[in-house]
């Protein structure tokens, strides 16, 4: 999804594309600390808040704005190290 994000050709699959980044990144963080957040009243309140936010049909939605802010210079910086491990599995296999 990463890689058609940052393709040249812009669909207007973008938005879903950026979606599903933003809500995996969310998923894998969220294993990891879900047994500590969900003590904090209104967590899941606001865990469905944050995923609404990050759907909404609008420019500032959650997910253009978790994804340009922290996901993409993250990946930009870590991404040969990515597609090297990828493909020394894919090799592997």
């Amino acid at each position: 999804s990463i890689k058609a994000i940052e393709s040249r050709s812009k669909e207007d699959d973008t938005m879903w594309l950026t979606y599903w980044v933003v809500y995996g990144v969310f998923c894998v963080a969220e294993s990891f600390s879900d047994l500590f957040l969900y003590w904090f009243p209104f967590y899941y309140a606001g865990k469905c808040l944050f995923l609404v936010w990050c759907m909404s049909p609008v420019p500032w939605n959650g997910s253009q704005v978790v994804y340009h802010s922290i996901v993409r210079p993250f990946f930009l910086k870590h991404h040969e190290a990515v597609d090297n491990m990828m493909s020394n599995i894919s090799t592997k296999a």
